[in-house]
């Protein structure tokens, strides 16, 4: 499998990663025993680069992961551990963001016990402290780098000017942000940027949050999904347009002979050699369909095609709603 390198020196992880948020319920019920066969399934394929976080379940992804480690410890050795802190609760039980040293070396201890493991690979700032200067976040994160809890360290969803600063502080190795057919705003800047500093671009709901699969997610199974039903995409009138926008993706794929999921990580990984997909899923078949996508070459022809059918702007409403947009960071 083609390989991306997490930061200028870093190691190369597989071009494919996994998103565990699907270890935690947070698209659906789901059990250990299902979150071990999708690693199982990640080792075979050469699936190196998995990405959780501490607020997954609050700790259900990071013990998935540990647990698995337990049965199985030589994937240590294969698997590029990241996870994220930075998200919390003040004490009114309202949500919040701390990127105060003390509270993200708190968090990464408490993953490092969830995970089994000394030190994590990749260590990110979930959401950015807007009120702290990040060139402070930049130096606490440096500070655990010296004392060997992570290897590396990362933003979450920051605009490319705040990278620019982190990065003058502490190499970045690695932006982890929204970007698919269906949410392309990172070209306006975050994908040039990490290419240009050396910092892999990790892209997070690749497949659109099933609207680019075969089977997207569907009006009723919506009432089940506390994320979802809120966001914009999926509200009538938009649900519909965009479940009429991307038949012809599905028809597409299916005329070259592989899935939309497929084809949806393919265009992905043709974006830059530093684009690093993470799609989450709690199916092994569906998994399955994104490794083909990371082993599907596509010519200019088939991207123009793509682009054709799902041409930039396509995606009827934002892609979050008012309350979800507090936090990540926009600059266009």
């Amino acid at each position: 499998m083609k390989k991306v390198r997490i930061g200028q020196n870093g190691p190369a992880v597989s071009a494919l990663g996994f998103g565990a948020m699907s270890f935690c319920d947070f698209y659906g019920p789901t059990d250990e025993t299902a979150s071990h066969a999708i690693l199982d399934a990640a080792l075979e394929a050469g699936v190196t680069h998995l990405d959780t976080s501490n607020v997954y379940g609050m700790g259900k992804s990071e013990y998935a992961i540990g647990s698995y480690l337990t049965k199985r410890p030589e994937a240590r050795d294969v698997f590029h551990i990241a996870t994220k802190a930075g998200i919390t609760r003040n004490a009114e039980g309202e949500r919040c963001f701390r990127n105060d040293q003390m509270h993200l070396e708190t968090e990464l201890d408490g993953s490092l016990r969830r995970l089994g493991v000394e030190a994590v690979d990749l260590f990110y700032v979930h959401r950015r402290e807007a009120e702290r200067p990040i060139e402070e976040v930049a130096e606490a994160l440096a500070t655990l780098v010296k004392k060997g809890k992570c290897k590396a360290v990362g933003f979450s969803e920051i605009a490319p000017s705040s990278l620019r600063r982190a990065h003058a502080v502490c190499p970045v190795a690695a932006v982890q942000s929204e970007y698919s057919l269906s949410t392309r705003y990172p070209e306006l800047g975050l994908v040039q940027t990490c290419k240009e500093l050396g910092a892999a671009m990790v892209a997070f709901s690749p497949v659109g949050r099933s609207l680019l699969t075969d089977t997207p997610i569907t009006r009723e199974a919506l009432a089940d999904l506390p994320f979802l039903a809120p966001n914009p995409r999926f509200q009538e009138p938009n649900y519909s347009a965009n479940i009429a926008a991307t038949d012809a993706f599905r028809a597409l794929a299916s005329d070259m002979g592989t899935t939309a999921a497929a084809l949806a990580i393919a265009w992905l990984l043709a974006q830059g050699d530093h684009v690093l997909p993470i799609p989450g899923t709690r199916s092994v078949a569906h998994f399955q369909q994104h490794v083909a996508g990371a082993h599907l070459a596509l010519t200019e022809s088939d991207l123009a095609a793509i682009d054709a059918v799902l041409p930039v702007g396509w995606a009827h409403g934002d892609r979050y709603s008012d309350a979800q947009w507090v936090g990540p960071e926009r600059y266009c």
